[in-house]
């Protein structure tokens, strides 16, 4: 059995991480050895830069900064866990990955394109999603959900303000035009059983397709 590399994208609030968990049960389900992460993180190092990212000021980095930092994090995260985990035959699941930053850093803080695809083409390379599910949420009633989460606080891109987040989104939706192959729009106002649901017949498409 061929390994598989699934991201999940979206904005905030829009119920990843709960999907992330359950996609993973269900692969063990069929028999599939799977591992979870997400981004920026998923490395000791991954997690230092994470917190530079998502605590702090609203401006506390320029676009291109945040860019330049999701891929020091990226970097060691396809070296250390993702490459090494597909090598074994592992299923890989991310929350979050390159279109991310493509979305957040581009799309909705204006970042140059051209380095974002140099830093993609460098980095990432040929190590890209098989399947990559997009979370789509009205980014008001995300923001919602996010702030009510509580717990640690990680609020830096929430305290963007809306039109930010609408920007955000339009660039997930775009991205998912672009690569209509990779990307799957999922609508997440849904039931949490209902978006299982919807995930699972996207990987069982390409689990048995």
């Amino acid at each position: 059995m061929r390994p598989l590399f699934i991201t999940f994208e979206g904005g905030e609030g829009t119920g990843k991480s709960t999907q992330v968990q359950i996609l993973a049960h269900w692969l063990t389900g069929q028999n599939r050895s799977c591992i979870t992460t997400r981004e920026p993180g998923g490395t000791g190092s991954g997690e230092a830069v994470r917190s530079l990212l998502v605590t702090g000021e609203p401006d506390r980095w320029t676009a291109n900064a945040e860019a330049l930092l999701n891929y020091a994090a990226r970097d060691m995260h396809l070296d250390r866990l993702i490459r090494p985990a597909l090598t074994r035959g592992d299923c890989v699941i991310s929350d979050r990955f390159m279109d991310s930053t493509r979305a957040y850093q581009h799309y909705a803080g204006r970042c140059s394109k051209s380095l974002i695809d140099s830093l993609e083409r460098e980095i990432v390379a040929g190590t890209r999603p098989n399947l990559t599910l997009i979370f789509d949420l009205d980014p008001a009633l995300g923001l919602v959900r996010a702030k009510a989460r509580g717990g640690v606080v990680e609020d830096r891109f929430e305290r963007k303000g809306l039109a930010f987040h609408h920007l955000l989104r339009d660039g997930f939706l775009e991205i998912a035009r672009e690569e209509p192959d990779r990307c799957k729009v999922i609508d997440a106002s849904g039931t949490v059983e209902d978006i299982a649901a919807a995930i699972a017949h996207h990987v069982g498409v390409l689990l048995h397709g």
